[in-house]
């Protein structure tokens, strides 16, 4: 799941008008964020292995830290509270833990069995990756639901506001679009160092972004 990840997050801005696309986008694909660097500092393991799913080359053999259902429950768990304490809203903290859990969710639903239930647990997963024309459907309507409601729930104040939005929005498209159609890549180092740098990229983009955004 990709895009996926990015609907919920557009999707929640409708029920926590106050907090920021960013924090929203931050929650929403946390487990993908600390991946990259726990594949670098090799406590993480993947192999690139085209053909393991129809859609990715990557074969995910250990990641009990950022994906397993435990863990991430506690990162959800961590991620609201720390909301709670700087922001004093109860609501929105417990919308961006379920926001940390929704990853693993959905990526339950895409990925092969290779999901831990908890570090060392059994491994699940349905997977929606065996079928590309399956994975593209579900992935772009949950994209241009999360999107519509994004948009219809909140107003651009200014250029920026309206221009940009859209523009990160068809940025992540494009990612998308890169990673269902593109070549393999080179190496796990390369695969990390992308994830990261493009975390972070879309991360700023859209705290940006949303600043010059308003509840509509």
């Amino acid at each position: 799941m990709f895009v996926g990840h990015f609907a919920a997050a557009y999707a929640a801005k409708r029920l926590a008008p106050r907090t920021s696309l960013g924090t929203l986008f931050a929650a929403a694909q946390l487990p993908d964020l600390a991946w990259p660097w726990l594949l670098l500092a090799g406590v993480e393991r993947a192999t690139i292995a085209p053909g393991d799913t129809a859609l990715t080359p990557l074969r995910f053999d250990s990641y009990p830290i950022s994906h397993s259902l435990a863990a991430v429950a506690a990162w959800g768990a961590a991620f609201g509270a720390v909301h709670l304490w700087r922001k004093r809203r109860p609501t929105d903290a417990l919308l961006l833990g379920l926001l940390v859990v929704s990853h693993w969710a959905l990526d339950f639903l895409t990925h092969r069995p290779d999901m831990p239930l908890w570090p060392g647990g059994p491994k699940v997963g349905l997977g929606l990756w065996n079928s590309v024309p399956a994975t593209l459907v579900v992935e772009l309507l949950m994209s241009a639901a999360g999107l519509w409601l994004y948009f219809s729930s909140t107003r651009a104040r200014d250029r920026v506001g309206r221009w940009g939005a859209i523009g990160l929005g068809a940025l992540i498209l494009l990612i998308y679009a890169g990673n269902v159609a593109g070549p393999p890549p080179p190496s796990l180092e390369v695969v990390a160092w992308a994830g990261a740098v493009g975390g972070l990229l879309l991360w700023a983009l859209a705290v940006w972004t949303d600043r010059h955004r308003e509840p509509a």
